[in-house]
């Protein structure tokens, strides 16, 4: 829910739930002797803060049991994940207290100095709790980390097993030849999805000077795409027209995450399924197919009256217990390795999990990034409007790397 910067200042008046969290006996006011009276402003998503679907506040109830040397007052607002960096850094010093954010965020919230530095305790909950990819991606140009990461953020492949094996789907030409896929490449957070080889910013994305770089035969990569597209069994999905042919049968393999899950369970029923990311082969050389792939963490606002409590508060919200328990109310699938039998038979959470580990490149968070969206949208629509043929893939390949500021590699 997109909500703007006045409108979510003024929410705390309207909106906010203000739990005091008072134990009995001990001072006039009810708190107990030697209890710090805090006030801590956490902005979540609408979801999470739902009637029904509470799960900020229970993570509250519980970190106000287990820390009682806090007497608690909490102003919770509406802000989510997507627009935690606009919001927070329009003015750190106004912003909430602990928030959660896309990690692809994490360069912007670090030059507006709104992000707090991992304490030693946490980071090393965090590098416990999960794989390389996640800690990448909140870590920081400085090396430091910044983020406690509570789901993964990406997408993978959904399909018709009455239509494809568990084998075939490991292939996307296979697929391509007896099924009818829909993919959304026109999308600048998918194109990338087959140029196996590109690189952004880095191994692990937070390396300014790297670049991006792009694979040596991406123009054979084109010029393969130019067939994809010419392909009877493809049609480009919009944004809505590939869940929509999901649906109505018109197609049997959709490109998504884990927020489609419910619908395309739906539409399949006894036939859903769905995998990490297959395998494709271009002038005889088989290539793998990725995604980008982000986390969505927890940070806490250096700016905060009580960094301690804020910072102790982010981790809390991000550990395994706190994760269990958005999966429970929620379906959030953790990104906390611990709880992988939690998932065990939750089919897109399983395919993200794999898709993460094995077929993925991380989404840099540095401002760099913004070279990349609309050059990559723009090539992806001229392959799709057929723009883009054999005889000038090369050049098309070029001219796109030159927008994005990028390099061919070596």
């Amino acid at each position: 829910m997109k909500i703007d910067w006045k409108k979510a200042i003024g929410l705390t008046a309207a909106v906010a739930m203000l739990v005091p969290l008072a134990a009995c006996g001990g001072s006039s006011d009810g708190a107990v002797p030697g209890t710090e009276d805090i006030t801590l402003s956490v902005w979540a998503p609408q979801e999470d803060q739902a009637k029904d679907t509470n799960w900020l506040g229970q993570v509250e109830e519980n970190f106000a049991k287990d820390h009682p040397e806090y007497n608690i007052t909490w102003k919770n607002d509406v802000v989510s994940e997507g627009d935690a960096s606009k919001q927070v850094s329009t003015d750190p010093s106004a912003a909430a207290d602990v928030y959660m954010f896309a990690s692809d965020q994490l360069g912007v919230l670090m030059d507006a100095k709104a992000i707090g530095q991992l304490g030693t305790d946490a980071e090393k909950q965090v590098k416990e709790q999960n794989g390389d990819l996640e800690v990448d991606s909140v870590t920081g140009t400085d090396g430091k980390l910044y983020g406690v990461p509570y789901t993964d953020n990406t997408w993978f492949m959904y399909y018709n097993k009455s239509k494809i094996t568990e084998d075939e789907a490991k292939d996307f030409d296979t697929i391509l030849s007896k099924a009818k896929v829909t993919f959304p490449l026109q999308n600048s957070w998918y194109i990338n999805g087959f140029y196996d080889g590109l690189s952004l910013f880095g191994e692990k994305g937070n390396d300014a000077d790297a670049g991006m770089v792009f694979p040596k035969d991406g123009a054979d990569i084109t010029s393969y795409l130019v067939d994809v597209v010419a392909n009877p069994n493809f049609s480009n999905d919009d944004g809505a027209s590939g869940l929509a042919a999901i649906k109505d049968g018109s197609a049997d393999v959709l490109f998504s995450g884990t927020w489609s899950a419910a619908d395309v369970k739906e539409a399949l029923g006894d036939n859903y399924a769905a995998t990490q990311l297959p395998t494709f082969t271009v002038n005889g050389e088989k290539k793998q197919m990725k995604s980008f792939a982000a986390t969505k963490a927890v940070a806490y606002n250096p700016n905060a009256k009580n960094t301690k409590a804020a910072a102790q508060f982010a981790a809390y919200l991000g550990n395994t217990d706190s994760q269990k328990l958005h999966y429970e109310m929620r379906q959030i699938p953790p990104s906390d390795t611990s709880l992988s039998d939690l998932t065990t038979d939750d089919i897109a959470a399983k395919a993200q999990a794999d898709t993460m580990a094995n077929t993925a490149i991380l989404q840099s968070g540095l401002a760099g990034m913004n070279d990349w969206w609309t050059p990559a949208e723009t090539f992806g629509k001229a392959l799709v409007n057929k723009e883009i043929t054999k005889d000038n893939a090369a050049a098309k390949y070029q001219d796109w790397i030159d927008q994005t500021k990028g390099t061919i590699a070596e």
